[in-house]
């Protein structure tokens, strides 16, 4: 399929430099088979009904950007998937004067070793593992703030970048659909009857890459690790066999799913690497509505979407968001899509 059906035209001042606050107050475009309509996000609960189940990613957003030095050069290291305690493999910028065997060097006294390169992935061993590593990330690290957010990084992006149900430490970018959430709106969902689920995956830093290939049968996704228990699957099922529809809660949610769905939509327990790539024409199985922000043009997520509730239905709600002031991508607003029979 061609890249260019996946191009719309996206004002500057669409794109969200700061998320709004309170969370919840974020519109919230929810885009059905019969026609649009517009809300906030805190009007879930409403929208929803008692049996539904909602699924979470409860991946925790680690400071992955880290600046060094090999030598006197300056390198930037943003780190994309963990193999090892200490081996992760990770974007350099500039890979090209990174070689083997060569060593960068970060404050606080960590380091770590070139392994080898690929392109601009490279392969570092830490001089640090476990949590001793991962404590040096959150001392010297920076939150990974996608590219398109032209400004540095501060403390309050230490909370605006994670949501408020983080657990399981290793992402390098958030699950930006759940950063919408808080503690009263997860109450109020509660009250309201409606079950919460989690599942892990560790998002890389693959999924801020442009689809440069001009069809998408040569694109190639990064492999992310992500994992469903089997008392969560089982919840799963067990709330759309009693008629409750399945509420993907982001991209990556409903990714993990599809990764471990049966021939018949069942969710099956799963552990290990995912690179499923979703473009209309995949069927999906597991989800009946899906909960996410805005993307990019000619980006992954935005076919991902357009393949979950039509590429016309999709085209149609962007328009109607340009056209009303929503604001756009990880820390903009929201839309809830149902999903095309």
């Amino acid at each position: 399929m061609r890249v260019d059906l996946f191009d719309f035209d996206l004002p500057p001042d669409r794109i969200a430099d700061r998320p709004v606050s309170p969370r919840e107050q974020a519109k919230l475009l929810h885009v059905a088979q019969s026609g649009l309509a517009d809300h906030t996000v805190g009007a879930l609960p409403a929208l929803l009904k008692r049996g539904d189940i909602m699924v979470f990613n409860d991946t925790r957003v680690i400071p992955a950007r880290l600046l060094g030095q090999r030598g006197v050069v300056p390198v930037e290291i943003l780190l994309h998937k963990q193999q090892t305690s200490e081996i992760w493999q990770a974007f350099a910028r500039p890979a090209k004067r990174l070689k083997p065997g060569q060593r960068v060097e970060f404050s606080d006294g960590l380091s770590a070793e070139v392994l080898e390169r690929d392109g601009p992935l490279v392969t570092l061993r830490f001089n640090n593992g476990g949590g001793a590593l991962m404590a040096k990330f959150e001392a010297v690290g920076h939150v990974p703030l996608p590219p398109y957010i032209q400004r540095a990084d501060d403390a309050r992006d230490r909370s605006d970048y994670q949501t408020v149900y983080a657990a399981r430490d290793g992402a390098v970018a958030a699950p930006t659909a759940g950063l919408h959430f808080t503690p009263a709106l997860l109450a109020a969902l509660d009250a309201a009857g409606i079950a919460r689920v989690h599942v892990t995956l560790h998002v890389g830093a693959g999924t801020f890459l442009p689809v440069s290939a001009d069809d998408t049968a040569d694109h190639k996704m990064h492999a992310e690790w992500g994992e469903i228990s089997a008392d969560t699957a089982a919840a799963i099922n067990a709330a759309r066999a009693a008629g409750g529809r399945v509420v993907a809660v982001g991209t990556t949610a409903l990714r993990l799913m599809e990764s471990a769905a049966a021939p018949d939509g069942t969710v099956q327990p799963f552990t290990g690497d995912t690179a499923i790539f979703i473009t209309p024409g995949v069927a999906i199985k597991t989800a009946d509505l899906l909960m996410t922000n805005f993307h990019l043009p000619r980006s992954t997520l935005y076919m991902l979407v357009s393949a979950f509730a039509g590429m016309e239905t999709m085209r149609a709600a962007y328009a109607h968001a340009i056209a009303n002031g929503y604001r756009f991508y990880s820390y903009g607003d929201a839309s809830l899509l149902e999903r095309a029979i």
